[in-house]
């Protein structure tokens, strides 16, 4: 069985190397991609992804893959590496300094571990399951006195939730109820650097809503490690700092679900 003080090493050293690449585009203005209605695949998604993929693959090759731009890779171990090279491209293709390199990785289908690296402004998170959240090298905790009213919650929707004709009115609709409940809802376009700032308690809470698979087990692993108070009802994940935000974000979701 492959040690995790090794996977951690490794999905460290990927992030890196991959934030490495973004923050040199990134100073470039480098914009190149493909731009849609409702996503951008960006050149520094490929790129990014070349200097990590390599990393894992070399490390641990008996190992499944699942990388944004390359696609799957079947392995032998129980482990899976989920590799997204720029959480956030359509932050980064607008020039605005919100988005991250990151890995999870599950074990028999549970995330284990996960590595996020913001470019930017330099900031790398490590989680792992049972083992807390480190930031920076610190121990770092969802912890925080404001109360529900003051609170900033970040909601998470999966990319094909605007343009479902079903999910996206439920979408707007849990947004509108949240802001009648706390004082800033704020749509991340880069879900694992809102999860990173509620794993320290700089916002309050997280609302997901049908996640996209690369972001998703990121998110959770860090909401939970980081002692946050979680929900799940389905597709409709809530993670809060306390129980009595978590309560107040209850109340909101429930009363659209």
């Amino acid at each position: 069985m492959t040690d995790l003080d090794d996977i951690a090493t490794v999905a460290r050293a990927a992030v890196q190397a991959g934030g490495e690449e973004l923050r040199r585009r990134y100073s470039d203005g480098d914009h190149d991609g493909d731009y849609g209605a409702y996503d951008v695949k960006a050149a520094a998604d490929e790129a990014a992804e070349a200097r990590m993929l390599p990393l894992v693959r070399r490390a641990f090759p008996d190992h499944a893959v699942f990388a944004e731009e390359a696609g799957r890779f079947a392995g032998s171990e129980p482990y899976r590496w989920i590799i997204d090279p720029l959480d956030g491209t359509n932050n980064f293709a607008a020039g605005l300094p919100t988005f991250a390199s990151t890995v999870a990785v599950l074990e028999d289908g549970d995330p284990v571990l996960a590595a996020v690296h913001q470019p930017p402004t330099d900031e790398t998170y490590l989680v792992r399951r049972n083992g807390g959240v480190r930031y920076e090298d610190r121990r770092v905790t969802a912890t925080s006195d404001v109360d529900p009213a003051a609170a900033t919650v970040a909601t998470i929707l999966g990319r094909d939730v605007p343009r479902d004709p079903d999910l996206a009115p439920k979408a707007d609709a849990l947004t509108e109820a949240l802001r009648g409940r706390v004082k800033r809802v704020v749509a991340s376009w880069a879900p694992t650097v809102h999860s990173g700032l509620f794993a320290r308690g700089r916002i309050q809470g997280l609302v997901q809503f049908h996640p996209d698979e690369e972001e998703q087990a990121v998110t959770e692993l860090l909401a939970a490690e980081a002692g946050g108070a979680t929900h799940r009802d389905g597709p409709l994940y809530l993670a809060a700092c306390d129980d009595e935000t978590l309560a107040a974000l209850r109340r909101a979701t429930d009363e659209v679900t």
